[in-house]
């Protein structure tokens, strides 16, 4: 097998990938394989620091992990126990292997051992067949992932083009001059802007690098790591140089980057902020299970009362447990049958919606709970290298910045009239020097020319104040070199450690102010005439949190001008600019529409002030103490009086249709919270633009916090504060819950809306946590990338929205969708229909095992408390499978409205928050009929039978059957066909095997006139009440959507 030297190439324009599992750090090897030879130095020891030697596979001190991702809940040993004792950790199931164990006993036995353990077989076959699918799938899905090559070398040591690094590494050496390299973090941390990172010093002055032999012989170094942790934002480590050979080399090759592996696998900073995969278990079946431990409180009173009745005479205790088994079908072993495979069927349905197409169900064991969500907590952004490959859609946003508006004052400019600043901006560059023609209005010119030169000068402002950098790259006809010294426009894209700043450029190069070259020192701008306008960089006032603002002071090459630019936010542009009347209005207009505004001023500098300046920035930057203040102090002394220029409003579009789904989603009673890594201003800008806050609501924006102190006084000036939305970051996030957990969910939980920004991958997840624990409501976490799997995971329901970048949340999800707005359709219709199915299925299946339960204890009590079955064999099991099962099962397919109205109408869904379809007030209904209708079918057989015993058991297992036929008719909202096959088909098999059960029942009994009006009059009074009950209902308090159906 072919070995490949030690160290990463990635080119600056991507945040790249080696391959995914077959990285050995220690030796430094990429292989092209799945593992590396030295796979059993791959297992899963400690955390501890680590000395990573460049070259030295000889020198490894400990093993790391593969470098693989895991989804699955078991592996090939754990999976059958792990199956079997998820099933019987929970009563229901625990209660049927006791009751078909039992059987065993000579002196317990009813019946035949297969009408026990036939339906508790089906059961746990039925789980473990579904359990073994759904791992299949997760075991591909996985694989396919490690199986992808994300670093191939070529023999010249070349990487390949824009691709992710799932590892942590730290950088050596860059191809460009200045060792500068752009990335992205935004699987790690979720956000999706360019960071800037710069390799280690002493390497990077090497005259020359490769791949190969050259680099081990070149370089006797080691990196001495930290022991992995969750923290995201810091890094302890030093890189030592035992020696450096500085022999002359081939070339670097051009666009890449040297580094070395320091984490992978469950190491990696992304992985460990990531929960373990768990069986979630719904809230329905929590529901279900506590009924059926009710009914099982039933049976033990009911067998209990039997041997009361007969004086605890005999051998009473085994009495107690014959009785037990007699009444076992209280608590029907069908339920679950029913219910797993309804699961199945309505995760099919997903699959299968054309509405919602490329919907993938990841967990087929928890459909109801999208029926009952409360709160739904989404993150902003996508995953995407939005310049460089094709984008790929957000969770909210499509990741595309797009410039919308620029505002002068007295005029504005939007996008349907941008051919006017094109032509402002020809004019300024091609229009001569002397004097209009005379024929023209003075006071027209004089206009005219003001309104030229104040848009040039604002595009020239916003071409200028930023930190983009073009780069060239080959395209196929024109390469690399010749594509820089040419300023090719085919060839170049932008780098920049903000969108914002990128579609900014973009903007001022559709204008025909195009940025073709930029390094440290100098920037190069080209005008509609194709002419080259030179600026040298004389300093740079980078944007931070603090500051809010960014400035830059240039020279023009051309006139010797130095002009100090600056664009910032308006809250702290108000003060640096001149007075003004139009300002703060207009930044209040243009956020009011969703969009990022920024303020750009200008201040010309003549060569005496830049002098001056530039001789105190740089004593402060020597100062000792308080360097940062007195820094800062020099900056504010140019920051006065500066003309205001412009202001520009930037829109991150939004996803097709994200604000009808939110609106959809708020009717429906479901609170949305968005939790995002972006910064405070970016996550405000994305919740007014979805109108995840309305525009008649206040935002409260919690101040940062550290102490105790503050957070008590910030949480009192929010409580003050009614039918606000609150915007936190993370870190005041962890103050407050540090010291006022409760009072902080309080109050949060009362919000119409809650923005999080700056949020660590576990701080979401703590979030989703404490809601569940502080309202015990159900939680639905939506997401996209890696940092939001722990999200996903810690939620009782997560959703991964699937994009072309990064699959990470769509596997480790419960749902996978490909677009936001699918999300609506997913809970209001089939969230909807599958709780309310579930419900009305279990609740069906419970009434159908309490008729027959019920007639067995009136025939017991009848005939002096004897434990002898009522109905043995074939027709015991028959009941629950072959005569009732296809209609009862059926129900799957009712729904009470049509799809569209559930859309239309999403305050029905408000109604399934309470729980209302299955509670103790419907159970108890249902218990009473069943009650009443197995008391009149035992006791009208009793009073009707003639002499012999199978007549009894003829026309009350008859009057059953159609009772429950008609039940089911009774339950049904919306019939389809396969409800009425299914009731045809239930009929037919139930007269066609009256033929083979002579044993049971009596074949010339039935077929007399006599025993026709028996079972017709016993099931009409039976059924007949209800039916009138229903029709009194729905004529004189119908349900909600009955008005709509209607």
């Amino acid at each position: 097998m072919r070995l490949y030297e030690v160290c990463l190439m990635i080119t600056t324009a991507g945040f790249l990938d080696l391959r995914c599992a077959a990285v050995c750090r220690q030796c430094l090897f990429v292989l092209p394989s799945r593992c590396c030879p030295w796979s059993r130095c791959c297992g899963m020891g400690d955390f501890r620091p680590r000395t990573v030697w460049l070259g030295r596979p000889d020198k490894r001190e400990q093993r790391y992990p593969r470098n693989v991702i895991n989804n699955q809940k078991y592996n090939f040993f754990t999976f059958l126990p792990g199956v079997l004792f998820n099933q019987f950790k929970y009563f229901f199931n625990l209660y049927f292997l006791l009751l078909a164990c039992s059987q065993f006993v000579p002196e317990l036995r009813l019946g035949a051992l297969y009408t026990y353990w036939v339906p508790l077989g089906f059961v746990l076959i039925i789980t473990i067949v579904r359990e073994a699918v759904e791992e299949v799938r997760c075991f591909l899905r996985d694989k396919e992932v490690n199986s992808q090559i994300y670093s191939k070398l070529s023999p010249r040591g070349e990487l390949s083009f824009n691709q992710r690094v799932p590892a942590d590494m730290i950088f050596l050496r860059t191809s460009e001059r200045n060792g500068s390299c752009f990335l992205r973090t935004d699987q790690l941390d979720g956000e999706t802007d360019w960071k800037l990172r710069l390799p280690v010093a002493c390497t990077q002055r090497l005259p020359t690098a490769r791949f190969g032999d050259c680099l081990s012989n070149s370089i006797r170094s080691f990196v001495y790591a930290e022991e992995p942790n969750i923290d995201i934002h810091n890094f302890v480590g030093t890189f030592t140089r035992v020696t450096l050979l500085l022999a002359e080399l081939p070339a670097f090759l051009p666009g890449t980057v040297v580094g070395v592996v320091i984490y992978t696998g469950k190491e990696l900073r992304s992985v460990m902020n990531t929960s373990k995969s768990r069986h979630k278990v719904g809230l329905f079946d929590l529901e279900v299970n506590c009924l059926t431990k009710i009914l099982f409180g039933a049976l033990v009173v009911v067998s209990l009362v039997m041997v009361a009745l007969q004086h605890f005479a005999g051998r009473w205790y085994l009495q107690i447990f014959r009785f037990l088994l007699l009444f076992s079908n209280i608590v029907p072993i069908s339920l679950r049958v029913n219910l797993d495979m309804g699961k199945m069927v309505f995760s099919w349905m997903i699959r299968r919606d054309s509405k919602i197409p490329g919907t993938v169900v990841r967990a087929s064991t928890i459909p109801e709970q999208l029926g009952r969500i409360s709160y739904l907590l989404t993150d902003k952004t996508g995953k995407c290298i939005t310049q460089l490959i094709s984008p790929s859609a957000g969770t909210l946003t499509q990741n595309e910045m797009v410039f919308r508006r620029l505002h002068l004052g007295t005029v504005a400019y939007g996008m349907d009239s941008m051919d006017e600043v094109q032509s402002h901006v020809f004019s300024a560059y091609t229009q001569p020097t002397h004097e209009l023609p005379a024929t023209r209005a003075p006071a027209a010119t004089k206009v005219r020319k003001t309104i030229s030169s104040r848009v040039h000068e604002a595009v020239k402002a916003i071409a200028l104040v930023h930190n983009v950098t073009p780069v060239y790259e080959s395209n196929g006809v024109t390469d690399q070199a010749e594509a820089e010294q040419h300023y090719e426009d085919a060839c170049r894209v932008y780098q920049a450690s903000s969108p914002d700043e990128v579609s900014l450029v973009q903007w001022t190069e559709s204008v025909g102010l195009t940025l073709v070259g930029r390094d440290q020192s100098s920037m190069q701008l080209r005008t509609p005439t194709g002419q080259i306008l030179n600026f040298t960089i004389l300093q740079i006032f980078p944007f931070t949190y603090e500051s809010k603002r960014m400035g830059i002071i240039v020279r023009d090459e051309s006139t010797g001008e130095i002009t100090f630019y600056m664009k910032g936010a308006d809250v702290v542009m108000a003060g640096i600019v001149q007075y003004n009347d139009w300002l703060e209005e207009e930044c209040g207009n243009m956020a009011r529409e969703g969009l990022r505004v920024l303020v750009v001023a200008k201040k010309s500098l003549t060569e005496e002030q830049y002098q001056d300046f530039e001789a105190r920035y740089v004593q402060a930057k020597l100062s000792v103490h308080d360097r940062s203040l007195k820094v800062a102090t020099v900056i504010e002394s140019l920051e006065m009086e500066m003309e205001l220029l412009c202001l520009t409003g930037v829109e991150d579009q939004l996803q097709a249709d994200v604000r009808p789904t939110l609106e959809i989603l708020r009717n429906a009673g479901i609170k949305v919270w968005m939790l995002t890594g972006d910064k405070l201003e970016t996550a405000t800008c994305t919740a007014k633009n979805a109108h995840l806050v309305t525009r008649n609501q206040d935002i409260h924006i919690f101040r940062p916090v550290t102490t105790r102190g503050e957070a008590h006084l910030e949480l009192n000036a929010f409580r003050r504060k009614h039918d606000c939305a609150l915007v936190i970051s993370g870190d005041s996030l962890e103050v407050c819950l540090k010291f006022y957990e409760y009072e902080l969910m309080e109050l949060a939980c009362q919000c119409p809306a809650v923005v999080c920004c700056r949020c660590a991958p576990t701080q979401k997840a703590q979030i989703v946590r404490l809601l569940q624990e502080r309202t015990g409501k159900l939680t639905c976490a939506v997401g996209d990338g890696g940092n939001d799997v722990s999200m996903i995971q810690e939620a009782d329901c997560g959703v991964g929205v699937e994009g072309k970048e990064g699959k990470q949340a769509s596997l480790a999800a419960d749902f996978s969708v490909t677009q936001f707005k699918h999300l609506g359709r997913l809970l209001m219709v089939h969230g909807r229909n599958s709780y309310k199915r579930s419900a009305a299925l279990s609740q069906f299946v419970i009434h159908r095992s309490l008729c027959i339960s019920t007639m067995q204890a009136v025939f017991s009590s009848v005939f002096y408390f004897a434990s002898v079955p009522l109905y043995q064999g074939f027709l015991i099991i028959g009941y629950s499978t072959l005569y009732t099962m296809f209609p009862v099962f059926s129900l799957v397919l009712d729904k009470d409205v049509k799809s569209e109205v559930a859309m239309l109408y999403p305050e029905l869904y408000k109604d399934l928050l309470k729980g209302r379809p299955l509670s103790f007030k419907t159970f108890l209904i249902w218990v009473l009929i069943s009650i009443y209708q197995g008391s009149i079918i035992m006791y009208g057989a009793l009073l009707l039978f003639e002499s012999e015993f199978v007549h009894i058991v003829a026309i009350s297992f008859t009057s059953l059957i159609l009772t429950e036929l008609l039940m089911v008719a009774l339950t049904i909202q919306t019939w389809h066909w396969l409800m009425i096959v299914a009731e045809l088909l239930s009929l037919a098999c139930y007269i066609a095997s009256l033929v083979f059960l002579h044993e049971f029942i009596d074949i010339y009994f039935i077929a007399t006139l006599s025993f026709v009006w028996k079972v017709t009059a016993i099931t009409l009074v039976s059924c007949l009440p209800l039916y009138i009950l229903k029709y009194l209902r729905r004529r004189f308090s119908p349900p909600n959507y009955s008005k709509l159906t209607s």
